[in-house]
């Protein structure tokens, strides 16, 4: 028996000591929810590329232009996840996701992302956006008290943004061209009444998404978000053991609410997703594994690895990743996503493994981080304000922050 065959031993064994997994692993299937592969997601991918030949027809008007704007998107791609080969597409609700930061295609805000990318390569005449995503922080307010959260010194304290100043955020940005924005907090779903109005009044130019610890996520809020326009959720989970994530999040009840977000997030035909902050103490090929096989089990379309950074209440502390866990965390990302074994898996987004090879894409060049002040910065992750996105200066304070570039990966 090899390593491989011994893991997938154990990651089939009960869960017997780590729950309370209430659960029903074996969720029924929904057709609208899947992960496709194999030959079916061959000819979805084939119809992808047509359209592709599409845009880049309908962007230029030189024959030339459409094979080396084809060719830079190809290269694109190779520069971040080199000669691997798609392995899988998740399909929700009528669309097909290939990234957690990729509109799904066939929809207008998956075209327009693809013009953006074109402009790039060489400027077109179309409205392009010019961000791909970006995070806004829409409250102070939180119910857990999690070892990693980035917003701890401003935890609990009074709010500053209402409905209308969040409106007006969104608005801004969205004049400027955004692909996808994503709603964090504290807890955003404290805040539904920001949510549902800001979703109904926004322009359907972007995909909405919410980070959330899965409070209040009941199946009639997921009902009302998703009919307002939201498209997916991003819901933390530190552990696969309920006990562990709920020391990791402050709150006895903390894997409970996860579980019941996916399925009533599922039920809602929204896109979900996980974020795993990898720890030291986490990373071993077992705990990613088990993870994985849980994530499969509750049905979520995509993993987010997040790398924990010494900011919030990691500050002043060691919890960077040493080059040995970094290695193990790429090689089992590659695997994951691109070893037809591992086909029916959800897709994971690790954007250190992006970031170390590309440089970091937010930082005012895709995509920036709003903070519950209204203040622009790098990332969640990068705590250095450069104006609010509000005032008049918004363009200087964009150039600023462009300028200043992430901390980590510049």
């Amino acid at each position: 028996m090899n390593r491989l065959e011994a893991l997938d031993v154990v990651v089939k064994a009960p869960l017997k000591n780590y729950s309370r997994v209430t659960l029903q692993l074996e969720n029924p299937v929904n057709k609208n929810n899947e992960i496709i592969s194999g030959m079916r997601k061959s000819l979805i991918h084939i119809r992808l590329k047509w359209s592709l030949i599409k845009i880049a027809m309908n962007s230029y008007n030189n024959p030339l232009d459409w094979i080396k704007s084809l060719q830079y998107l190809i290269s694109l791609r190779r520069k971040f996840l080199g000669n691997n080969k798609l392995q899988k597409i998740v399909y929700v609700n009528g669309k097909y996701y290939m990234g957690l930061y990729t509109p799904g295609w066939n929809s207008i805000v998956y075209e327009q992302f693809i013009k953006s990318q074109l402009n790039d390569f060489k400027k077109i005449k179309a409205d392009i956006n010019r961000f791909n995503a970006v995070f806004v922080a829409i409250t102070k307010k939180c119910a857990l008290q999690c070892e990693h959260c980035y917003e701890w010194d401003n935890l609990n304290k009074k709010d500053f943004l209402n409905i209308e100043k969040v409106k007006q955020i969104v608005l801004k940005l969205q004049n400027q061209g955004v692909s996808q924005i994503q709603f964090l907090g504290g807890e955003p779903l404290l805040k539904m009444e920001i949510l549902e109005q800001v979703l109904l009044t926004a322009k359907k130019s972007t995909d909405f998404w919410i980070t959330t610890s899965g409070f209040k996520l009941s199946h009639q809020n997921a009902k009302r978000l998703k009919q307002a326009g939201l498209t997916g959720v991003i819901v933390s989970l530190d552990h696969y053991i309920p006990e562990k994530h709920n020391e990791f999040r402050g709150f006895k009840e903390a894997f409970y609410w996860v579980e019941q977000a996916i399925k009533n997030a599922n039920d809602n035909n929204l896109v979900v997703a996980l974020s795993l902050c990898v720890t030291k103490e986490f990373v071993s090929e077992l705990n990613l594994t088990r993870y994985m096989k849980l994530a499969k089990d509750l049905g979520v379309a995509f993993v987010q690895f997040l790398e924990p950074k010494p900011v919030g209440h990691f500050a002043n502390k060691d919890v960077l990743l040493g080059n040995s866990e970094i290695e193990l965390l790429e090689k089992f990302f590659l695997k994951m996503n691109f070893n037809k074994i591992h086909s029916s898996f959800p897709i994971i987004t690790y954007h250190g493994y992006y970031q170390r090879r590309q440089g970091c894409y937010s930082a005012g060049i895709k995509g920036m981080y709003v903070d519950t002040d209204g203040d622009m910065n790098a990332c969640p992750f990068c705590h250095k304000k450069t104006g609010n996105v509000l005032d008049e200066s918004f363009e200087s304070n964009l150039e600023v922050l462009k300028k200043q570039g992430c901390q980590s990966y510049n």
